[in-house]
């Protein structure tokens, strides 16, 4: 996956200025795909270098005109040629896991205060993916397809986060 590909996928809801576009990012695909402020708008700029989104200037009292980006024709059909090709998993990177593999050069202390930082990030972020899940998903079934699908995106979520605390209880208790 390109970054291109998370920021055609935001805009296809709807057209955004670059302000909107990190915003929304940041509250929806960057659960899962990160990027800074900085690199969605230069990539914005490659997009719209690549005629994929097209921009729209508005005027602003006082201010410069605000840049509204829409995704074009070209934009969309690479999207979609995107999403029908397969995708290979990503490599993991956790550096609690280089730690856990050569944890015994430190006192087992060490190691379990992590473990226990670990599982409190890890139930509050999935406190909130809950919180998300009861307000915006009570009852899947009777959703639009776009929303079951942005559903089943944040199950993964859901398990992920429950995956992780599992792992560091088990963790926890094995090094107790």
């Amino acid at each position: 996956m390109s970054l291109a590909h998370a920021i055609l996928v935001l805009l296809t809801d709807s057209a955004q200025s670059g302000y909107d576009l990190a915003k929304q990012f940041d509250g929806s695909v960057g659960f899962f795909w990160q990027a800074s402020h900085q690199q969605i708008y230069r990539e914005l700029g490659k997009l719209e270098a690549q005629q994929w989104v097209e921009v729209e200037a508005i005027a602003q009292a006082g201010r410069p005109d605000k840049k509204l980006y829409h995704v074009t024709e070209l934009g969309k059909q690479q999207l979609i040629n995107w999403l029908g090709q397969a995708s290979d998993p990503s490599p993991t990177r956790e550096a609690l896991l280089v730690k856990m593999f050569s944890g015994n050069l430190v006192p087992r202390d060490v190691i379990l205060q992590e473990l226990e930082r670990r599982r409190d990030l890890h139930a509050k972020q999935l406190a909130f993916y809950r919180s998300i899940e009861e307000q915006h998903f009570a009852n899947p079934q009777a959703l639009p397809i776009e929303a079951q699908f942005r559903y089943l995106t944040l199950r993964k979520g859901i398990g992920y986060e429950a995956d992780w605390l599992a792992w560091c209880e088990e963790a926890m208790q094995l090094l107790s």
